[in-house]
C-alpha cells in the first residue's frame, strides 16, 4: 500500500492521539467494540482512509463515529480534508495477491470544502468554532407538513435574508421534532451566502463562558463571540442553570441586535415557559419571530419514512422495504420523527444484515419493542442489565466511585429506574448505595440532556430501555 505522507500533519501520530482521546471519551467497553479494531490505512493529500476488519463494523463506524473521529482530530490540531471508512487491507502473500471482497469505501465527510469554509484555519482550532455541520441536513431534505411547514418556511426565509426587521428567530418543540435539522440547514444557508456563522449548543456557550470567567478572560470570550455575523444556539433551556451565563447570553443577544446581526435559537419550550430566566431575557426572546414545531401528522410521518427508505435503498439496492411496512411505522401516532427514524433504521438494518424480507411481523415486533406496556421491570433488573452492557459489576453502582466509567452508567441506570418503574426518587437513591433523591434527579436531568445532544448515546439508552421492556430479555 502506497502512502504519501502529508507535509503538514503527522497522521500516524495524530491517529494514535485520537485513539487515546476516544478511549477516554467513550469508555473502555465502547472503545474496544468499535474503535480499537480500526487502523489507519492511508492518508494521501490529507484524505484519511481508516480500515475496519468487518463490513458491519465499517458500516456502523461510518454511520455513527465519523463526527467523533473528526472532532478528536481537529481538537489535536489536525484538519482532514475527508475521511473514508474502508475494509482494512488484507495481509497478502506471494500466492494471495487479490484483495478481499467488499473493499469499496464508505466515505462520510462532515467538513466543508476548504475553499468554502468560513473563517480561517485558526478559527477551526478554537473551541467556539469546532462544531461541524451535517451536509445532509438541509432545507431540501426536511419534510414539511401541517405541523411544521410554517417553521420550515420561516427558517428558510430567515436564512435567505428575509424578515430584515426581525433579527431573532426562536424555534421550539419537543425532542426529535426537527429543531436541530432546521438550525443546521440555516447555518448551511448562511455560510453559503458568505456569512460568518457560529453554531453552538447552549452547554457549549455555558462551558466556554464559565471557563473564561474562571481564567478572568471574559473580554476575549466576548470579542471572539462577536466576530460572528450569525449566532445559532441549540437547546437554550440548558442555559437556565446558570444566572451568570443567562446574563451573558442576554448581553450577547442585545449586542447582535444592536449590530443588526442575526440570531437563531432553538429550545424545547416557548420563551415564557423557560424556568430560571429573568423577565428581561424572556422579553428579548419573545420580541423575535417565535415558531412552534408540533408532532407531525400521519401523512408527514409517512413522507419522512418514504424519503428515508429511498435514501437507504440507493446504497442498499437489494433491500426491499414494502410500503405496508412503512405505513405500519407511520401509524405510531405518539412518535416523534426521531423515534420513527429509529424504528425504521432497526428494520432496515435487520433486512440488510439478515438478507431476509421485511414482513409485517418484523415491523410489528420493532414497533412493539418501543412501548411494551405490560412488562414490569425492577430496579435490580435495570442495574444488572446496565452493568452487563457497560462491563461493570452491580456493586459498582452502590460504591462511592466517581470515575467516569462508573458514574455515567450509574446515571443511566438511575434514569431508567425512574423511567421504567414507579419507584420514588428517594427509593431509587436508597437502591443505589443510599444516595440522596437530589442525586437521582440530577442524574436523570443529565441523561436527558445527553440524549438530546448525542445521537449515539441516545441509541445506547434506547437499546437498554427496549431490552429491559422485553420479557424474554430479563
Amino acid at each position: 500500500m502506497t502512502q504519501a505522507k502529508s507535509a503538514r500533519t503527522d497522521w500516524p501520530a495524530a491517529w494514535a492521539g485520537v485513539r487515546e482521546r476516544l478511549r477516554r471519551e467513550l469508555g473502555d467497553a465502547v472503545f474496544e467494540a468499535w474503535i480499537a479494531p480500526l487502523s489507519l490505512e492511508s492518508f494521501d493529500n490529507d484524505e484519511l482512509s481508516i480500515g475496519a476488519v468487518k463490513p458491519f463494523v465499517r458500516n456502523w463506524v461510518a454511520n455513527h463515529y465519523v463526527p467523533r473521529i473528526e472532532r478528536a482530530l481537529r481538537a489535536d490540531g489536525a484538519a482532514p480534508a475527508a475521511i473514508a471508512i474502508v475494509m482494512a487491507a488484507p495481509k497478502v502473500g506471494a500466492n494471495d495477491p487479490l484483495p478481499r471482497e467488499g473493499a469499496a469505501p464508505v466515505t462520510v465527510s462532515y467538513l466543508p470544502p476548504r475553499s468554502a469554509a468560513a473563517g480561517s484555519a485558526e478559527d477551526g482550532a478554537r473551541g467556539l468554532w469546532n462544531r461541524m455541520l451535517h451536509p445532509q441536513q438541509t432545507f431540501d431534505s426536511f419534510i414539511p407538513g401541517g405541523a411544521n411547514a410554517f417553521g420550515h418556511g420561516a427558517a428558510k426565509d430567515f436564512a435567505e435574508g428575509g424578515q430584515a426587521d426581525l433579527p431573532l428567530l426562536y424555534i421550539h418543540g419537543g425532542f426529535g421534532y426537527g429543531k436541530t435539522h432546521l438550525l443546521n440547514a440555516a447555518a448551511l444557508e448562511f455560510r453559503k451566502r458568505g456569512k460568518r456563522t457560529l453554531f453552538l449548543r447552549a452547554e457549549d456557550f455555558m462551558r466556554h463562558f464559565l471557563g473564561a470567567l474562571y481564567r478572568k478572560d471574559t473580554l476575549a470570550f466576548k470579542e471572539e463571540l462577536r466576530t460572528a455575523e450569525v449566532l445559532i444556539i441549540d437547546d437554550l433551556q440548558h442555559i437556565c442553570r446558570s444566572n451568570a451565563t443567562a446574563s451573558e447570553f442576554l448581553y450577547t443577544v442585545n449586542a447582535f441586535a444592536d449590530l443588526r446581526r442575526r440570531v437563531v435559537i432553538a429550545a424545547d419550550r416557548a420563551p415564557t415557559a423557560l424556568e430560571g430566566l429573568g423577565a428581561d431575557v424572556k422579553s428579548r426572546l419573545t420580541g423575535g419571530l417565535v415558531i412552534a414545531l408540533d408532532r407531525p401528522d400521519r401523512d408527514t410521518r409517512l413522507a419522512i419514512l418514504k424519503r428515508r427508505a429511498a435514501d437507504f435503498c440507493k446504497h442498499k439496492p437489494d433491500v426491499v422495504l414494502p410500503e405496508a411496512v412503512l405505513e405500519r411505522i407511520a401509524d405510531m401516532d405518539d412518535a416523534s420523527p426521531r423515534e420513527l427514524i429509529g424504528v425504521f433504521t432497526k428494520i432496515a438494518t435487520y433486512a440488510d444484515l439478515t438478507k431476509k424480507p421485511v414482513t409485517m411481523e418484523v415491523a410489528d415486533e420493532a414497533v412493539g419493542l418501543r412501548s411494551s406496556p405490560g412488562v414490569k421491570t425492577s430496579i435490580e433488573d435495570i442495574q444488572r442489565k446496565t452493568a452487563e452492557f457497560y462491563k461493570l459489576d452491580v456493586k459498582d453502582f452502590h460504591s462511592p466511585q466517581r470515575a467516569r466509567r462508573v458514574a455515567r452508567p450509574r446515571q443511566v441506570a438511575m434514569y431508567l429506574a425512574r423511567k421504567l418503574t414507579t419507584r420514588s426518587l428517594p427509593e431509587i437513591g436508597r437502591r443505589f448505595g443510599g444516595r440522596d433523591h437530589t442525586t437521582v434527579l440530577h442524574a436523570c436531568r443529565r441523561i436527558e440532556a445527553l440524549i438530546g445532544e448525542d445521537a449515539l448515546f441516545r441509541q445506547e439508552v434506547d437499546f437498554l430501555s427496549q431490552m429491559l421492556q422485553r420479557k424474554g430479555d430479563l
